[in-house]
């Protein structure tokens, strides 16, 4: 590759990655949480208990269960590597978990 070809791309992908990261942040200001670091349930907009516990179906016991999300999308119960766990997180995720 041409060195001034790969020096256009390479300047080009850093200023679409500080354009990312400007909305990224004016998103989360917006939202109320100018450090991007709110907790699960306020990030993926669940339902929540008086705790701030996120309200959710347990896919894999198919009970409702008032639980923490961490700032991954998984709940608390959440266990790495089982179908429904792994669901359940690209679930909350996307934000097509089922709520009560």
């Amino acid at each position: 590759m041409d060195d001034r070809l790969e020096r256009v791309i390479r300047r080009k992908l850093r200023r679409a990655g500080k354009q990312f990261e400007e909305a990224k942040r004016a998103y989360a200001e917006g939202r109320g949480d100018p450090d991007g670091d709110a907790g699960g349930a306020e990030r993926y907009d669940l339902p929540t208990d008086d705790e701030g516990r996120a309200r959710i179906v347990c896919r894999r016991h198919a009970e409702r269960r008032a639980v923490a999300v961490d700032a991954e999308g998984r709940p608390s119960c959440f266990e790495a590597g089982h179908p429904d766990c792994e669901g359940c997180a690209e679930d909350v995720r996307d934000g097509y978990v089922e709520t009560w």
